[in-house]
């Protein structure tokens, strides 16, 4: 009988649902989740502190990820603004376009000008160049009927300059080689044209009507594609008319400055010494010649310059922001200290139930990088906010980078380690009935 019911009672108990296990974390993994409960609880408990102790990391992370992101957005703009004409185009001219010093540009002008001699030469003997056009430049007061706008750009250019510097034109047409030959006073304007002289009129409106340059009538043929500011300045305050017509009005025998374009950007290193070649041999130049007597750019000297600017704001904004970083470390430090020293009757308590060193350790450290972590994505969240402002403001595009807001809280999180382990060490190291004898 005492068997039947044995066998029975097994029975049941095989028949019964297996218990759920309760699922319970790694020791070490429980042990790290407690002290960073126990730190966000500190710290909301001091939330005056805590938010003044912040101040500081955000103010230099902020600052970093502002300046990042407005840069990139410059870089963007800057890159497609130079490099309209693409990497098939260079230029030569009597001196640079960026001289840097009053000698160069003293040395520079004693140069023989760049002629429409050597432009037709270049064009003639350069088999590798494709396109070749000239500009020459001048600044005029431009009037119709009694408005006027002065200190515009006024551009004597060749018919094929329209294709190296690929303008379009938004309502009517460049001129043709007939015109151009003969010397027609035709023009094409800016959409800034159109705001000063004709009330921000449609562009067609202007199409046919005339304008006077220093006294000289000239009919609109033609508006350019608007195209916007740069750094604060209009892109699209110009004229652009006959070169031929341009020689007639200004009487200028200053320099030109010839443009060439090749096929594709393979050929332009060819294409660069084989009008060095012709250029020299017109100067006269031998191989002990050191300076060639004229200049050879493509628009990223323009780049160049611009980077190399920047670079330096670089290195501005993050020595900055490292010592605002410094700064905040520093007050972090200090008011762990103070928390250490608060908390020294509860770090004894816990010493003396069993809590281990590391827990002790931990527990601070722990704290110190939520708080520097907190501030760092904060300052991202400020310095996105920030460079929108400004990119807004000034008309640049916003270019955000995932890798600035992960090196903005990574810095400040190893900030955090930093700046927490003396304290985390002193709190560790307390003796637990000195700590219990504290008031």
């Amino acid at each position: 009988m005492a068997s039947k019911l044995l066998t029975e009672t097994e029975g049941e108990k095989r028949r019964e649902p297996p218990r759920r296990r309760a699922r319970s974390l790694p020791p070490s993994l429980g042990t790290t989740w407690e002290s960073f409960r126990i730190a966000v609880a500190s710290l909301r408990a001091n939330k005056l502190r805590t938010a003044l102790t912040l101040v500081g990391i955000v103010v230099g992370v902020a600052a970093v990820i502002a300046v990042v992101t407005i840069i990139n957005g410059l870089d963007k703009t800057v890159a497609s603004t130079f490099s309209s004409q693409g990497s098939t185009v260079f230029t030569l001219s009597k001196r640079p376009q960026i001289i840097t010093s009053r000698e160069d540009f003293v040395r520079f002008n004693r140069r023989r000008d760049v002629t429409e001699e050597d432009a037709a030469a270049v064009a003639r003997l350069c088999r590798e160049c494709w396109r070749t056009g000239i500009a020459a430049n001048a600044s005029a007061t431009i009037k119709r009927g009694e408005q006027s706008s002065e200190n515009v750009r006024v551009r004597g250019l060749t018919l094929q300059m329209f294709s190296i510097e690929d303008t379009e034109t938004i309502a009517g047409r460049p001129w043709t080689d007939v015109e151009e030959a003969a010397g027609r006073d035709v023009a094409v304007v800016g959409a800034d044209i159109l705001d000063n002289l004709f009330g921000g009129a449609p562009p067609e409106e202007a199409v046919g009507r005339e304008l006077r340059i220093e006294g000289r009538t000239y009919m609109i043929i033609g508006v350019a594609e608007r195209l916007g500011k740069i750094f604060g300045f209009s892109r699209d305050n110009f004229v652009m008319i006959p070169h031929p017509t341009f020689k007639k009005a200004f009487s200028s025998r200053a320099s030109l400055v010839v443009f060439v374009q090749v096929p594709e950007d393979a050929a332009l290193p060819a294409a660069q010494d084989a009008v060095r070649n012709i250029m020299r041999n017109r100067r006269g130049k031998t191989y002990n010649d050191e300076d060639d007597g004229f200049a050879l750019e493509t628009q990223d000297v323009f780049i160049d310059l611009y980077k190399s600017a920047t670079s330096n704001i670089y290195i501005v904004t993050v020595g900055v922001a490292a010592i605002s970083l410094v700064v905040g470390g520093i007050v972090v430090m200090n008011i762990m200290l103070v928390s250490v020293t608060e908390r020294t009757k509860e770090i004894g308590v816990r010493k003396a139930v069993g809590a281990p060193r590391r827990a002790i350790l931990t527990q601070f450290l722990i704290e110190s990088v939520v708080l520097t972590a907190t501030g760092g994505a904060l300052g991202v969240g400020f310095g996105f906010a920030l460079a929108f402002a400004l990119a807004l403001a000034m008309g640049f595009p916003l270019l955000f980078s995932v890798g600035s807001a992960v090196l903005g809280v990574g810095v400040s999180s190893a900030v955090g380690i930093a700046s927490g382990l003396w304290p985390a060490w002193k709190a560790a190291s307390l003796d637990p009935i000195e700590a219990l004898r504290a008031e």
